[in-house]
């Protein structure tokens, strides 16, 4: 699949990821920005070959952009040289729509601006627009985040809970794997480990514990 259509099929986990940090103190905008930067930094690395869904592997990338702004102090900055690019892409798109009514792929437009995939994909996703309502009385002229519950949100927090398992220590897996996942009692899952039920139930607490830590963040 083409990386922009990925882009644009991949943008729903970028908005259920940002709700995650809604009220934090940073506006939506900034958020999603950071989030499409993520989004972008995992369709350029992405590596099918590991056995990986994207999803999977997009949902850490996209939060450790999100958390960075946060320690950065709010501000994602788009340079120059990106903005101008994006600038080029819209124009040329325009002309494509126009002309044969699609948009250019991806690599039609690295082939006519002479720049990589990566440059074309890292561009369209620093200038996707919010999807929000503008207000006719408002005087300011600004809008709301219209909320779009969907499925994307279930995914995000399956995501959430992969990732935070996937960070565990590999006896602290297994035991997650055979408790929750092979759906094994305490006395079945000592015996496999070769640990006794006391043990098993004693570190599956501290674990559970770590993994509503994780998740809280």
């Amino acid at each position: 699949m083409d990386k922009n259509e990925i882009a644009k099929q991949y943008l729903g986990l970028v908005k259920s990821c940002c709700r995650r940090f809604a009220g934090k103190g940073i506006e939506y905008d900034e958020l999603y920005s950071a989030g499409c930067l993520g989004l972008s930094k995992a369709i350029n690395n992405f590596d099918s070959s590991r056995g990986l869904q994207f999803s999977t592997y997009a949902f850490p990338v996209i939060m450790g952009e999100l958390k960075r702004l946060f320690r950065d102090g709010g501000t994602v900055k788009v340079s120059r040289p990106l903005k101008e690019l994006a600038m080029k892409i819209n124009r040329l798109n325009n002309e494509s729509v126009l002309k044969n009514g699609k948009e250019l792929s991806v690599s039609e437009l690295a082939e006519r601006l002479g720049v990589s995939g990566e440059e074309i994909s890292e561009a369209l996703c620093s200038v996707q627009p919010t999807v929000s309502i503008d207000y006719g009385d408002d005087e300011n002229g600004s809008g709301i985040e219209v909320p779009t519950p969907d499925i994307q949100d279930e995914i995000s927090d399956r995501l959430s809970l992969i990732s935070a398992i996937e960070e565990l220590e590999e006896n602290d897996k297994k035991i997650i794997n055979l408790r929750y996942y092979k759906s094994k009692t305490q006395v079945q899952t000592a015996k496999i480990l070769n640990m006794t039920q006391v043990q098993v139930s004693r570190r599956e607490k501290k674990i559970l514990t770590l993994i509503r830590m994780k998740l809280s963040v």
